[in-house]
């Protein structure tokens, strides 16, 4: 039995980690025994073994993720300071990372039937990359990782849509003081146009994943975000259990 893979996807402080923490309530409120892969791997510096999936029902994952490659960008290549890795050497280790994540986890927990709620995925390579470096779309979908990802593409994918002078305000008054190389207004511009494509929802939408727009623009609360989303999900897997039926 397959299970059920949902992907979000957005700018940053759009409200991604709210959605999937709606997910992760949705499952815990249905009695679900849920693995936090996020935490797993900050504490163990690795990913469970195949068996170790087997006692769960869902997954909430990330990316990067926080173990081997994963660590390694969020630690070091995609932090603002004095060294400056190269685009073609980031976007490689992501894809990397993504093939380990799929190997080790993605691909055996939907085989035993689990949910993955997975916050970014493939799409945030397709759509941030290109800014950074002039590459094409088959250049990027040909690696190794992305290409697994494509063939294994969510059957839900969630972006949640915000003005980029929104998300930048967000960014100063949450005072990070490790920002991405990612957050300037210029950036989050050039990508909120990418995500809101005809071109980029048919990349999915013709590997069957259903493309779901979530608005998180002012005066919508981290409560309206959740219950908004355990909504869409809900409905989603009505309609996929009329088709199966």
């Amino acid at each position: 039995m397959k299970g059920t893979f949902v992907m979000v996807d957005g700018l940053d402080n759009s409200g991604k980690g709210t959605v999937i923490e709606g997910l992760k309530e949705w499952a815990l409120a249905k009695g679900l025994k849920v693995l936090d892969l996020r935490d797993y791997a900050q504490a163990n510096n690795s990913f469970p073994e195949e068996d170790e999936l087997k006692e769960f029902d869902a997954v909430v994952s990330v990316e990067p993720s926080h173990a081997y490659i994963g660590k390694a960008i969020r630690d070091e290549m995609i932090r603002a300071g004095n060294r400056q890795y190269n685009a073609l050497s980031i976007m490689q280790a992501f894809s990397l990372d993504r093939e380990i994540l799929y190997k080790r986890v993605i691909i055996p927990a939907l085989k035993q039937g689990k949910y993955v709620f997975q916050e970014r995925g493939v799409i945030t390579s397709i759509v941030y990359q290109p800014v950074q470096i002039r590459i094409s779309l088959s250049e990027i979908i040909r690696l190794p990782g992305n290409s697994l990802a494509l063939m294994n593409a969510p059957d839900l994918l969630l972006i949640t849509n915000v003005a980029p002078e929104i998300v930048m305000e967000r960014m100063k008054e949450n005072m990070k003081k490790d920002r991405a190389i990612f957050e300037e207004l210029s950036f989050q511009r050039k990508v909120d146009l990418r995500y809101k494509s005809d071109w980029l929802r048919s990349i999915f939408e013709r590997r069957n994943s259903k493309i779901v727009y979530i608005d998180n623009n002012p005066p919508k609360t981290t409560k309206e975000l959740k219950e908004e989303t355990r909504r869409i999900f809900d409905e989603f897997l009505e309609k996929k259990a009329q088709k199966q039926a």
